[in-house]
């Protein structure tokens, strides 16, 4: 059974090819991990909609250790400042339970 979590971002007006050019150079650093199968960046299709950030996992304990790792604590090192964010997000978590490929 696959685990995803799709984090739900606002991106305030003007930052989103920044917010976007930091995915495109990002480190990669999560592509390692144990049990990490992909990400997602989607772009919202609909103004004041959120981006979403969605990753899938083998399963939750393989979410969990890349959040418990150096790995992720680099990754996440050098933030956006606040005004970028237009309101505050959201994490969502949920487990496969059907997957059409």
């Amino acid at each position: 059974m696959q685990f995803v979590v799709a984090n739900r971002i606002y991106v305030a007006d003007g930052w989103q090819e920044t917010f976007e050019e930091r995915f495109r150079k990002r480190a990669g650093e999560i592509d390692k991990q144990p049990g990490f199968v992909r990400m997602e960046v989607l772009r919202p299709a609909k103004e004041g909609m959120p981006y979403i950030v969605q990753t899938h996992w083998v399963d939750k304990t393989s979410f969990d250790g890349w959040v418990g790792s150096e790995d992720f604590k680099r990754s996440h090192s050098n933030p956006l400042p606040k005004e970028a964010f237009s309101q505050k997000g959201g994490l969502e978590m949920h487990e496969v339970i059907i997957s059409t490929d």
